[in-house]
């Protein structure tokens, strides 16, 4: 039987501050944990008999037989799965992210945890390896987020930082910097590099003028057909996926 201590100390991990002051982060699902259990230190692992008789040696600080009513009480899910677990936080160095080698996703004040995490899952399926994103971006572990990326922080590191100094850090290398807005170049002809950043913008707000100050190539994703009325914007994560996917065919060609 799982202590009510272990459920509190678990179930405070939904807010920033106590995953902050304790540097971890909780995920579930029976695929999720076991692909994030060689990646990242676990503190504590709580599962049923049934899971744990399928993984071998299973490399937790703590590990801890439940049954299904424990799972429930800790868990953040509606359908909670055989497994949660607690992971130490990584140390990911920013100076590792460089956009003059590769191409990095910049995340302006996103909100949604779930467009976060979608977000996340997309890089990894697009080979981009570092997202930085704004201090207001909403947290990277919380567990709708890390629900969210379906395991794509294994391969995608997240960044916070001072977005617009950080940019115009990069402008000063000459990277390339682009950001997507109505008065934009159609992304379908414009010439796309192989490398630099991409900027994303808020939900609601999209790219911040100090931030859209920096960028120095501006797209447009045209509706279709373009002469006929539409909603007014895509959600966020939809608009990343179709830039990284039309980078990432293009690889640096024009049209």
């Amino acid at each position: 039987m799982l202590s009510k201590s272990k459920v509190k100390q678990i179930r405070s991990l939904e807010l920033k501050k106590f995953r902050n002051e304790t540097n971890t982060f909780v995920a579930e699902g029976n695929k999720l944990v076991a692909d994030m259990l060689p990646a990242f230190e676990c503190d504590l692992l709580i599962a049923k008999p049934s899971w744990m008789a399928t993984q071998g040696d299973i490399p937790a600080k703590e590990l801890l037989e439940a049954d299904d009513d424990d799972i429930r009480k800790a868990s953040f899910l509606k359908n909670p799965q055989d497994v949660l677990a607690v992971f130490k936080r990584p140390a990911w160095s920013l100076e590792e992210a460089n956009p003059q080698q590769q191409l990095i996703l910049a995340l302006d004040g996103i909100q949604d945890p779930g467009n976060l995490g979608t977000i996340i899952r997309l890089a990894d399926w697009f080979g981009i390896e570092h997202i930085v994103c704004s201090q207001d971006t909403a947290d990277a572990f919380s567990p709708k987020t890390v629900q969210a990326t379906m395991g794509a922080l294994v391969h995608v590191k997240v960044h916070y930082t001072d977005l617009p100094a950080y940019l115009q850090k990069q402008a000063e290398h000459q990277v390339p910097l682009y950001g997507t807005f109505l008065d934009g170049e159609n992304i379908y002809t414009k010439e796309l590099s192989e490398t630099g950043i991409i900027i994303m913008g808020n939900e609601g707000n999209g790219i911040r003028p100090e931030t859209e100050a920096l960028v120095n190539e501006k797209l447009y994703i045209p509706n279709y057909p373009q002469e006929r009325e539409t909603s007014e914007s895509l959600n966020v994560a939809i608009a990343t996926a179709v830039v990284c996917a039309e980078f990432r065919r293009r690889g640096g060609k024009t049209g």
